[in-house]
C-alpha cells in the first residue's frame, strides 16, 4: 500500500478510510477474513475502540493485527475508558509492532452502551490527548520523562461539522490541528450546507491546508437505519426529507447507494476536502462499487491503472 502519511502530505489523489468492524474474539484468520472486504478499495482503516460504548476486542490488539496483515490502522483512542497512564501506554505499546497513526476521540457516553453503570474515566479531552500523542511523537511522556526509542506518529482526530454552534466547530478543528493533528475525520451529517459552511471556516482560518478534511458518510440499505442514527445515535441527525426518499423509493438499497454516492461527490467537489472516510452498514459489495464508480483509493488510483 502506499505511505499513509505521503498520502495526507501530498493530496495527489482524493484518501479513502474506512471504519474497520468491531470483534468479540477469534484469532488473526478472523481479521483476515473481515480485511478482505476493504483491502485494497481503502488507504487505511479505522481500529475503534469500544465504540458506542460497547466491549470488544481492544484497539491495540486489533490494530496490530491489521499492520501484520499489510495494511495501515488508524488506531483510535478514547478518553472515556482511560486515564492518561493507560492511554499512553496503549500508544507506546502498539508503536513497537509497528502502528504509528493514532485517532484521538472523546468517546459516547456510556449511557449508550449496554453496560450503562460503567464508570467514565475522562482524565483528558480529546485536544488534551492529541497534544500526549504528539509529545510521545516528540520522545517523551507528559510528565516529561524520555523515551527511549520514540517513533513518529501520525495523528489524528474527529469534529463534528453538523453540531451547533457552527463557529465554534471551526474553532475546535484550530484546537485539535494546533495541538498536532494532521487529520480530522468528520461526524456523518445529512444536511450538505452545514458541511459547506464548515469547510469553508476551515479553509479560511487555514485548518485545511494543515490537516488533511475527510468527511464520513454511511453506506446503509434502508429508511430504519436512517431513522435509528436520527433517534439513537449523538451527534447525527438525519432530516425528514432525507428519510422519505429512501422510504418512498422503489429500491430503497439502490436510492440509498445512490445517496450515499452524491454524498460523496458533493465533498469532494469541496475546497478543502482531502478525501472521504466511509463507514459500511451493509456488507456486501457496495464500498467496492463506491470507490470503482468515482475512481477512487489504491485500486483506482491512476498510479494502480499506470503499473497494472
Amino acid at each position: 500500500m502506499e505511505d499513509f502519511g505521503g498520502l495526507l502530505a501530498d493530496r495527489r489523489r482524493p484518501i479513502v478510510t474506512a471504519e474497520f468492524p468491531s470483534l468479540d474474539g477469534g484469532d488473526l484468520d478472523t481479521v483476515a477474513a473481515a480485511l478482505d472486504h476493504y483491502r485494497p478499495y481503502v488507504d487505511a482503516v479505522n481500529i475503534t475502540d469500544n465504540p458506542a460504548a460497547h466491549a470488544h476486542a481492544s484497539n491495540v490488539s486489533m490494530a496490530i493485527a491489521v499492520k501484520q496483515l499489510g495494511v495501515e490502522p488508524i488506531m483510535q483512542v478514547v478518553c472515556r475508558d482511560k486515564n492518561r497512564l493507560a492511554a499512553q501506554a496503549d500508544v507506546v505499546g502498539a508503536s513497537m509492532h509497528g502502528v504509528t497513526t493514532f485517532c484521538a476521540l472523546t468517546g459516547d457516553d456510556v449511557t449508550a452502551g449496554d453496560e450503562p453503570e460503567a464508570r467514565r474515566v475522562f482524565d483528558l479531552d480529546s485536544p488534551q490527548l492529541i497534544s500526549v500523542m504528539n509529545g510521545i511523537s516528540r520522545g517523551h511522556y507528559l510528565s516529561g520523562r524520555e523515551l527511549k526509542h520514540p517513533k513518529e506518529l501520525l495523528i489524528g482526530a474527529v469534529e463534528n461539522p453538523f453540531a451547533p454552534p457552527p463557529e465554534v466547530r471551526v474553532r475546535r478543528a484550530k484546537m485539535k490541528v494546533d495541538a498536532g493533528a494532521r487529520f480530522l475525520q468528520l461526524q456523518i451529517g445529512y444536511e450538505p450546507h452545514a458541511l459547506e459552511s464548515f469547510m469553508a471556516g476551515v479553509v479560511a482560518n487555514g485548518v485545511a491546508e494543515r490537516a488533511a478534511i475527510l468527511p464520513t458518510v454511511i453506506l446503509t440499505k434502508s429508511p430504519g437505519a436512517l431513522r435509528f442514527m436520527d433517534g439513537q445515535v449523538p451527534g447525527i441527525h438525519v432530516p425528514a426529507p432525507v428519510i422519505d426518499r429512501i422510504a418512498n423509493a422503489e429500491d430503497a438499497a439502490e436510492e440509498s447507494y445512490l445517496l450515499v454516492r452524491e454524498q460523496v461527490e458533493h465533498a469532494l467537489a469541496l475546497p478543502g476536502v482531502a478525501g472521504v472516510h466511509i463507514t459500511d452498514f451493509r456488507h456486501d459489495d457496495s464500498l467496492r462499487r463506491l470507490v470503482s464508480d468515482l475512481a477512487l483509493g489504491p485500486a483506482f488510483a491512476p498510479s494502480a491503472a499506470a503499473t497494472a
